[in-house]
């Protein structure tokens, strides 16, 4: 059963252009943002870049909990993951995220101090598939090692 879930989760991610990250805030409401999916490896770990100066980060430097939803809307599939950010200004993390163009928004380049990667590493997942159907897993149970 997990390795068709897998299967499931793993189609609704690749074909997934945006995805939502939730954070909280100081006053402990969750808030969530659309992110671009810039890549697709694993399931237990989930890359987004956005700006060192962003509200986002600094509410995951205080409390990196939070969640990313990936969804379909039409068929009614989604699958919501939930689990920790780590915000990585390192230059490898970095380059893992960087295209061509961002220097828009970057001028620094791929050094530039407001560019970073959240690294969101899920704890679980809740998949819903449609057909009235929602099934949480622990993340180990849908990787190769659990």
């Amino acid at each position: 059963m997990a390795k068709d879930i897998k299967s499931e989760i793993c189609k609704l991610r690749k074909k997934s252009t945006i995805a939502y990250l939730a954070s909280v805030n100081e006053a402990g409401f969750p808030q969530t943002k659309a992110m671009l999916v810039l890549e697709r490896a694993g399931i237990k770990e989930h890359y987004f870049s956005t700006n060192t100066s962003s509200q986002r980060v600094q509410q995951l430097l205080k409390n990196p909990k939070a969640s990313v939803y990936y969804c379909k809307p039409n068929r009614f599939k989604g699958a919501l993951f939930t689990g920790s950010v780590q915000v990585c200004t390192d230059r490898a993390t970095k380059a893992l995220l960087w295209r061509r163009g961002f220097e828009r928004y970057y001028p620094g380049g791929i050094d530039d101090e407001d560019y970073c990667v959240l690294k969101f590493t899920a704890e679980t997942v809740n998949y819903y598939d449609g057909k009235l159907k929602n099934t949480t897993l622990k993340i180990e149970e849908l990787t190769d090692n659990g």
